[in-house]
């Protein structure tokens, strides 16, 4: 665990998050002297390390300050209109550790539900590659949906490239870089479905905490994009449903007239082996099912290998079909932003 907090740490102050750096260090400290995170943190010390521990626990506290059960450590988070400082924040969270063990701990059993808003700019990109092959309308199915705000990605808008409609309460701004994709044609989405094993209501209260609670409260630019989702997730339906990856794709069909693109941005890693390879199975026998009026994509924001030999990128890949043909469109951020484009 101590590693996991140590890894989460760096990956933190990398992405622009030092209030979250320093406090997973801390935490990482207090583990080995046998403090508070270890009692609150106990039973897990097996869990893997793409289970996303150390982001589970730093949520569960964010969810308590952010209900107002945590008044003292909220003077230190930016998110409720603190102020930052991980030095000085330390012993107010260790008390929480303390007195609020009982209330953390039944959070830690579930995934992190960041759906991340910022994930929109490759799913874009990607829908935009698409209907310059295949113009039309798109269905969109997500796998680990969430709460499924990205179902609405094409009523966002991009800043400066003029994609998406104006006046939207979400806009990403310099969002993507390189190569742009292709912006001639307006993005038709007919259906907008996706699952989740443990899916959250965006119209409600304890989905909309849930969500911001996993938001890192010093990215102000993140909490605003997910307000702005929050808000359009209101006005614009889409479909989350119970379930798998794999019972969702078995129950998935290829309609006429329309590409079907199935999406997903950081969920590989939170399905096992097996259910890897059937959801890998199932989008075969779908692209053998496609043709010119039924077509499919699989379009992926995930950390893999260009090579077996080559560094772990977040790549953005589209395959399609009829054909097969897959490409790696460009690399992002884990959470989007920037995408850039080759």
């Amino acid at each position: 665990m101590v590693l996991n907090m140590r890894w989460q740490a760096t990956a933190c102050r990398d992405m622009a998050s030092p209030f979250y750096g320093r406090l997973l260090d801390h935490v990482a400290d207090d583990l080995l002297a046998g403090g508070p995170s270890a009692d609150v943190l106990a039973g897990h010390e097996d869990d893997p390390g793409p289970s996303a521990l150390a982001l589970r626990l730093m949520g569960a506290v964010h969810r308590l300050v952010l209900d107002r059960r945590a008044p003292e450590l909220a003077t230190f988070y930016p998110s409720v209109g603190g102020t930052a400082d991980a030095r000085g924040s330390w012993a107010a969270f260790r008390e929480v550790l303390v007195k609020q063990c009982a209330e953390i701990r039944p959070l830690l059993d579930t995934p992190p539900q960041t759906n991340e808003v910022g994930r929109a700019a490759c799913l874009i990109g990607g829908l935009l590659h698409v209907t310059a092959r295949w113009p039309g309308p798109l269905r969109l199915c997500e796998i680990g949906a969430s709460a499924g705000l990205n179902l609405r990605a094409d009523q966002f808008r991009l800043e400066p490239d003029g994609v998406g409609p104006a006046g939207s309460p979400v806009v990403l701004v310099d969002a993507w870089q390189g190569r742009r994709p292709p912006v001639d044609r307006p993005l038709q989405v007919v259906e907008r479905r996706g699952c989740d094993v443990a899916p959250l209501d965006p119209c409600t209260t304890d989905g909309r905490l849930r969500l911001t609670s996993y938001v890192w409260p010093d990215q102000h630019a993140r909490l605003e994009r997910l307000r702005g989702a929050l808000d359009l997730a209101a006005r614009v339906p889409a479909t989350v449903v119970r379930a798998s990856a794999r019972d969702f794709l078995r129950d998935l069909q290829l309609a006429p007239g329309t590409t079907t693109v199935v999406w997903h941005s950081i969920t590989w890693q939170y399905l096992d082996l097996a259910e890897r390879a059937d959801v890998e199975a199932r989008l075969r026998d779908l692209g053998e099912q496609a043709g010119p009026d039924a077509r499919l994509a699989h379009l992926a924001m995930e950390p893999r290998r260009r090579t077996p030999g080559s560094d772990r990128e977040v790549l953005v890949v589209l395959r399609i079909w009829p054909g097969g043909e897959e490409r790696v469109l460009g690399t992002a951020s884990a959470h989007g932003v920037p995408t850039t484009w080759e």
